[in-house]
């Protein structure tokens, strides 16, 4: 009787000599005998931290400060805090996103107390009755001339109050917004059209907490002698879990800093990366790195592949990083064998993304950049690409703006569902089954040539909206 198999197993395509892209591959569907509902994404980003969705806010200063890693923590995802900025800066950061319990990205503006207030639109928090008190002719106004103390005022709340006492509290005294804080700093500003809005998002379940009952925040950091200061700052801050990042992590530095960082934190779990290749996993895996970020451009699904199978004989979680554009490639990676796909590009442009907003020809757009464009070099991420003590800079990333995406507590949610119907149609309920149906051969793929890749998507209409979640 001839086997009724169509497809190949991944061993054998990816042995064939190519290099693929999410897109160049597809998954033949399997049997269901479970509902989507029963699907559990549950995952480890590395070997001492669990998440309950696979996803990683990538440490890009355009994607992850502390308005992002709060929201993907409220989640069950997680966040990894760039280290673009000073020390003191990334160290602040931190601690706001862990003091962020509620992870509403205000409209209301922060200003520096020595910032000049030219117009009421330029700061919308200094009242009509303020400014008719100011004298006109007084050009050089500064915030830290109106400023009050917080102390004892009703309009300050305390930063683990129920939000549910927040919104009571705006409805009562009808107040425009209330201000929490800790330790005597502002951590949030809530507005009654951010609880409005808030409303409508899809209820997150517990989320990715420490012992410390407070959201779990990762940093990057690189491998130059001064991020050793800057990772006893980022501990003392509490950092969870810390990112090496760098664009090619097989150097003697990173396994330096590796062995550092598990000598001097042994509670700590440290992520490597990146790498492509088996060789460069098996070097960091035996430096001791608790976890591995995988992808160096476009092409290396297949070597993700690889990767994934070797780092899974030691126990070590996989990070796959870029090249999500959609539900689809993070069901492709999940089930090749990665434990996490890391979004820069998915992400940027949401609420939560650092910037502010901008009209270009009728579109709400944010400003996103690679860290490897210049402009992005000339503010330290140079050393990422082994080049901050060079005089000529060559750009490897370039500058542009993505599109307004909404919240993440959004469009997260409503992804991850269809990321689970993803993998009903594959008939695996978890990623632990989807690894094990993938390495017995069940699991079979094809590759697409570019026209089966144009009939699989819009095709055929004069135009059409792409709208967000």
């Amino acid at each position: 009787m001839t086997s009724l198999e169509d497809g190949f197993p991944a061993e054998k395509l990816f042995s064939q000599g190519y290099s693929y892209t999410y897109d160049d591959v597809i998954f033949l569907p399997h049997y269901i005998d479970f509902s989507t509902d029963a699907v559990s994404l549950s995952t480890r980003l590395s070997r001492r931290v669990p998440l309950s969705i696979p996803c990683v806010s990538s440490p890009m200063d355009t994607v992850s400060e502390s308005h992002m890693a709060a929201a993907m923590a409220s989640l069950g995802g997680i966040g990894i805090v760039h280290y673009n900025s000073d020390i003191a800066a990334q160290a602040s950061v931190i601690r706001q996103a862990k003091s962020l319990r509620h992870p509403i990205a205000s409209d209301a503006g922060v200003k520096l107390p020595e910032y000049e207030i030219t117009s009421l639109d330029a700061f919308g928090y200094v009242t009509k009755a303020q400014w008719k008190k100011m004298n006109y002719e007084q050009r050089e106004m500064k915030i830290y001339d109106y400023m009050k103390s917080c102390e004892g005022s009703e309009y300050c709340l305390p930063w683990d109050i129920d939000i549910e006492k927040i919104e009571a509290l705006l409805e009562d005294k009808q107040k425009g917004f209330v201000v929490l804080e800790r330790d005597g700093e502002t951590v949030n500003v809530v507005t009654r059209d951010d609880i409005e809005r808030v409303r409508g998002y899809p209820k997150s379940g517990p989320g990715t907490v420490g012992l410390d009952g407070e959201w779990m925040v990762g940093a990057a950091i690189g491998t130059r002698e001064s991020d050793k200061e800057r990772l006893e700052h980022l501990v003392k801050a509490g950092a969870n879990v810390v990112v090496l990042d760098s664009s090619q992590g097989n150097s003697i530095y990173q396994l330096e800093m590796i062995k550092y960082v598990k000598k001097s934190y042994p509670e700590l779990d440290v992520i490597g990366g990146n790498v492509v290749t088996s060789y460069q996993a098996q070097n960091l895996i035996q430096a001791g790195v608790d976890g591995l970020r995988v992808g160096m451009g476009s092409g290396s699904i297949c070597t993700t592949q690889e990767v994934c199978s070797l780092a899974a004989q030691s126990g070590i979680p996989v990070i796959a990083d870029g090249g999500i554009s959609n539900s689809g490639h993070i069901v492709k990676a999940l089930v090749l064998g990665a434990s996490t796909v890391m979004m820069g590009s998915f992400l940027a442009g949401s609420t939560e993304a650092p910037g502010s907003y901008e009209y270009k020809n009728g579109k709400r757009i944010k400003k996103y950049r690679g860290m490897g464009s210049l402009e992005a070099m000339t503010k330290g991420s140079d050393q990422r690409y082994l080049g901050d003590k060079t005089n000529l800079k060559i750009a490897q990333g370039v500058v542009g703006a993505v599109a307004d995406k909404g919240s993440v507590l959004k469009l997260i949610p409503y992804t991850m569902h269809a990321v689970k119907q993803g993998f009903q149609d594959l008939g695996a309920s978890s990623l632990q089954s989807a690894h094990d149906l993938l390495r017995s051969n069940v699991l079979r793929l094809e590759t697409r040539t570019g026209a089966a890749q144009i009939e699989g998507g819009v095709h055929g209409l004069v135009s059409y909206e792409k709208k967000s979640f």
